[in-house]
């Protein structure tokens, strides 16, 4: 039986990393249970490492995770990690990942800056936090454009994403696309909200005043339904729902979980009004410099990257997370009693039609013309809508065929 005493500490894994590499150490991390100690992470680092560097590589690619570690990303499984070394074995070594997360590199805000100005090769963050680098990403954030994270997942595999997200951000940006986490946002309150009713309609939200991210559009629709958005920063944000300074913030509940905010969040409402995608791109250049056979390795990484995630973070919302109406028991949810209010159809049509595109379409006008002109001409809202709707709507998200976007 394992001494408790022996278990791994942050500081342990500190050290390890300082002498095998972070990367190394997040690699092996991964393949050993939540109960390992010192010992066996040191030795299966110390394997990692002399593999990962037995051949030279042709390519060193920085990996700029922004706040993503180990441990964040066995609560929200949005599959960096599995990439990254997926990318190294399927290349057999010729590109070598730096693996650097924990907001060392780049944060969600700049991540994506630093990227197209060549400090890191491959990033992630949420597209909405990058919006402010690589405006077209709003074209994910009409109001209601997707009606579930099946939906979502349907899109991202459709071969018809290319022309509507992929080549606009590849023309404008230099970004290549690769893969994304997939939820959808909504209203997380804070401690002034413990001991009112558990929220069953957008009514009850009037007048509060909630943190919102970088996305243009989505302050349009909290605007909309008088949710009166306020940009704080990601790092404040936990401050801000502990001391009562803001009823709640618009994201969704992986991030909660994640992000350590559960013992400051009393409710979820789950307005599912638009995207909490947490995606991971690469430089356009960088990408162009592999050639053609390290860039389908690329590419293939990443559609087993987009699978890993499918699944795995489906399960992490109910086995870990605790993102479900009823939740299970010991999930980080349960044990920090946080609610989740799950809004009946009709109320969640009732706040569709107060800040939706199709029903309040003037709000989006603007935007919607700038992100139709970027895209070469597509109606964005228009033909997203269509897609996200090829599936039925009870279609659970582990069901979604995958399929290998970039081929007809």
């Amino acid at each position: 039986m394992t001494d408790p005493s022996n278990k791994l500490s942050r500081r342990d894994f500190m050290k390890v990393s300082a002498r095998y590499g972070m990367t190394s150490t997040l690699f092996a991390a991964g393949t050993l249970g939540t109960g390992a100690t010192l010992s066996q992470l040191a030795h299966a680092a110390a394997e990692t490492e002399q593999k990962r560097t037995a051949v030279k590589p042709k390519f060193e690619l920085k990996f700029g995770a922004s706040g993503f570690n180990e441990n964040n990303l066995n609560i929200q499984k949005s599959g960096q990690l599995f990439f990254a070394q997926d990318l190294e074995e399927r290349t057999d070594g010729a590109i070598r990942v730096d693996f650097i997360g924990s907001n060392q590199i780049c944060s969600q805000t700049n991540c994506v800056k630093k990227t197209q100005q060549g400090i890191v090769d491959i990033y992630s963050a949420s597209t909405q936090n990058s919006a402010g680098g690589a405006p077209y990403l709003n074209v994910l954030d009409y109001a209601y454009m997707f009606p579930s994270r099946a939906a979502q997942f349907h899109f991202f595999y459709s071969p018809k994403s290319e022309a509507l997200l992929r080549e606009p951000l590849r023309q404008r940006h230099n970004l290549q696309f690769l893969f994304t986490h997939c939820e959808l946002r909504g209203i997380q309150l804070g401690m002034k909200w413990k001991d009112k009713p558990t929220v069953t309609s957008v009514e009850q939200l009037a007048g509060t005043k909630n943190r919102v991210t970088g996305t243009q559009l989505g302050r349009i629709a909290m605007e909309l339904m008088n949710l009166n958005p306020v940009p704080i920063a990601w790092e404040e944000t936990l401050d801000g729902l502990k001391q009562g300074l803001i009823d709640g913030a618009e994201t969704w509940m992986g991030a909660v979980a994640y992000a350590g905010m559960a013992p400051v969040v009393s409710q979820c409402v789950d307005l599912r009004f638009f995207c909490g995608t947490e995606h991971t791109s690469m430089n356009l250049s960088v990408f162009d410099k592999l050639g053609a056979e390290l860039q389908d390795a690329v590419m293939e990484s990443a559609y087993a990257g987009q699978i890993y995630t499918q699944g795995m973070n489906e399960a992490a919302l109910y086995e870990i997370v605790g993102a479900t109406n009823p939740q299970k028991p010991g999930t980080i949810f349960a044990d920090n009693n946080v609610r989740i209010a799950t809004l009946s159809d009709a109320e969640l049509r009732k706040a569709e039609e107060m800040c939706s595109p199709e029903f309040v379409p003037k709000p989006w006008e603007e935007w919607r013309e700038r992100l139709n002109k970027w895209s070469g001409g597509h109606d964005t809202y228009k033909e997203i809508y269509d897609i996200a709707r090829e599936i039925p709507k009870d279609m659970p998200a582990v069901n979604v065929p995958p399929r290998r976007w970039w081929k007809s």
